[in-house]
């Protein structure tokens, strides 16, 4: 039981880490602030080709940017259990508890950092007209019937 439990903890870690293998070799890096430059630039994905009023660009603005510092926390512990886990792995002296320790604190940290975009996602659509959400809901209909 136990070693399917920490089977579970690696692969789990190795599956929400994958995004972070882009970053591995150059370090966490700044996380990308937004930037509200003209109509959809720098908008979340979720709010792109969406016409915001200038209000509804100062939310989207807050938001986004109150997230920042946590996710950025987040970032950071997660791509340094990464790198612990990287070296662990191929040092003379594994020890199989520490690995499980690492990889649960970089799945934690890419678990918050999930539960963080949802949450952002719900702040945003609230900030939307009936209509804006229709638009965004159609979009993303078209977009699931593609191949």
């Amino acid at each position: 039981m136990k070693q399917a439990t920490v089977m579970m903890s690696l692969l789990l870690a190795t599956a929400m880490g994958a995004p972070l293998a882009a970053h591995a070799q150059h370090g966490p890096g700044p996380m990308p602030g937004p930037r509200m430059e003209g109509p959809g630039e720098g908008l979340p994905p979720v709010l792109r080709g969406v016409d915001l009023s200038e209000a509804q660009q100062d939310k989207v603005f807050a938001a986004t940017c109150a997230q920042a510092p946590l996710l950025r926390e987040q970032q950071k512990i997660a791509f340094r259990a990464h790198e612990q886990l990287r070296e662990l792995a191929s040092s003379n002296h594994y020890d199989d508890a520490k690995a499980v320790t690492l990889a649960n604190s970089a799945a934690q940290a890419m678990a918050t950092i999930s539960l963080q975009h949802a949450r952002l996602e719900q702040q945003l659509l609230a900030v939307l007209t009936p209509e804006q959400r229709q638009q965004i809901a159609a979009r993303r209909s078209e977009q699931a019937t593609r191949p």
